[in-house]
C-alpha cells in the first residue's frame, strides 16, 4: 500500500519515487475514471438492455488500462469514443427516476465499505449522482489562496497551487468540452465556483477532511437537479459533522426541496439501520418528485420536528429518549413507502 499526502510525514519509500511525468498520468487517469463513473450512473439506471451499460464501461474501461501509460492531453480519442458510446445507448424513461446524491468521506464516498450504497440506490428505483474524485484535489490545492487572510499562506506556495490548478483545468478542458456538446452529460463546475458555492453556507477555512468541498457538493447537487443526497461518513468523523450534519438545517432553509440523510458506516453500525434510513429518504424522494413540489411528512411517531422547518423528520434520537431502535425507523420507512400525505 502507497500513501500519498500533500503533508509532509517524515516517511520515506525507497522503492517509489513521485515523477513529474507519472503526477500527469495519474491526473489523466482520475480524469478518465471520473468521466466513465459519471456516465455509467447516469445511464444504467434506463438501459433498454440488462447488463448493457456495465459492459460498455467494462470495454472502455480495458482499453483505457493499456493506454494509461501513455495518455496526454491530445490523447482523448478514447474518451471522445467512450462519450459518443453512451451518449447514444438505447435507454428507457431517461430522465424519469428521482436523483440521488452521494457525498461524504473520501474513502466512504468510493470505497465499497459504503455497503455498495450506489446499488442500493439503483436497486431502489433511483438514479446515483456521484461528484468526481479530481475535484478533492483541486480544493486541496485551492486551500492556499482561499485561506491566505484568515490562516496564511506564503506567496511561493499560493504561486505554485495556483499554476498547478491552472495546468489541471488545461488538461480537462477538452474533456470538459466533449462533455458540454452531449446530450446526456453536463461538465464539472470549476474549483472557484464550487468554493463560492460553499461561501453561501459556511467559511472556506473549513479544511479538515473533505472541508467546505462538502458542503460544495450538496449545494452543486441541488442545482443541477439531485435535491436527494446520502451524506456518507465514518461513526464519529468530526469534520463531516461539522460540514456535513452540522449544515443539513441550513441547507433545507435555502433550499426547501433538499432532501438529505447522514448515513454513518462502521464494522459495528447495523446495516439494516443503514438501508432504513436510506428508503426512508428514498421514499420522500419518490413522493416529492410525483408532486413536483415541496413536501410534508405526516406527524407519525418516531418523527421528530425540525426546529428550522417545522416538518417532520426521522428522530436520531438524543440525551434524553436515547437513539431511536431499528424496528421503529423500519416501521417508518414501510408508512412512508405507502405514500405521503401532502
Amino acid at each position: 500500500m502507497i500513501s500519498l499526502s500533500a503533508v509532509a510525514l517524515g516517511e520515506d519509500n525507497p522503492g517509489f519515487k513521485i515523477t513529474p511525468a507519472l503526477l500527469k498520468q495519474a491526473v489523466y487517469a482520475v480524469l478518465f475514471g471520473d468521466v466513465m463513473m459519471q456516465m455509467l450512473y447516469r445511464c444504467r439506471p434506463y438501459e433498454a438492455t440488462p447488463g448493457a451499460a456495465n459492459a460498455l464501461y467494462e470495454e472502455y474501461m480495458a482499453r483505457a488500462r493499456k493506454l494509461a501509460p501513455k495518455f496526454n492531453r491530445h490523447n482523448y480519442t478514447l474518451c471522445r469514443e467512450a462519450i459518443r458510446a453512451f451518449d447514444t445507448m438505447p435507454l428507457v424513461g431517461e430522465g424519469t427516476k428521482p436523483r440521488v446524491g452521494v457525498v461524504g468521506e473520501i474513502l466512504v464516498k468510493f470505497h465499497p465499505a459504503n455497503n455498495h450504497v450506489v446499488d442500493v440506490i439503483e436497486r431502489e428505483g433511483c438514479e446515483a449522482v456521484v461528484p468526481g474524485l479530481l475535484d478533492f484535489f483541486l480544493y486541496s490545492m485551492s486551500n492556499a489562496e482561499l485561506q491566505k487572510d484568515e490562516l496564511g499562506s506564503s506567496a511561493t506556495t499560493r504561486a505554485g497551487m495556483q499554476a498547478l490548478i491552472k495546468l489541471v483545468d488545461w488538461m480537462r478542458t477538452p474533456v470538459e468540452e466533449m462533455l458540454e456538446r452531449s446530450r446526456r452529460f453536463e461538465a464539472p463546475e470549476r474549483i472557484g465556483t464550487m468554493a463560492d458555492k460553499a461561501r453561501t453556507v459556511l467559511s472556506v477555512c473549513n479544511n479538515m477532511g473533505e472541508g467546505w468541498l462538502l458542503t460544495a457538493e450538496m449545494l452543486d447537487l441541488i442545482d443541477h437537479g439531485a435535491p436527494n443526497i446520502i451524506c456518507t461518513q465514518p461513526f464519529a468523523c468530526l469534520p463531516n459533522h461539522v460540514v456535513g450534519k452540522a449544515v443539513i438545517k441550513e441547507l433545507r432553509r435555502q433550499h426547501p426541496e433538499s432532501n438529505i440523510v447522514a448515513v454513518d458506516y462502521d464494522p459495528g453500525a447495523s446495516e439494516v439501520n443503514q438501508l432504513n434510513r436510506i428508503k426512508l429518504m428514498i421514499s420522500v424522494a419518490k413522493e416529492n418528485m410525483r408532486a413536483g413540489k415541496g413536501f410534508k411528512l405526516e406527524k407519525v411517531a418516531p418523527l421528530a420536528m425540525d426546529e428550522v422547518t417545522g416538518q417532520m423528520r426521522a428522530h436520531d434520537g438524543c440525551a434524553s429518549c436515547g437513539s431511536a431502535s431499528e424496528e421503529a425507523v423500519a416501521s417508518v420507512a414501510k408508512r412512508l413507502g405507502r405514500g405521503i400525505k401532502k
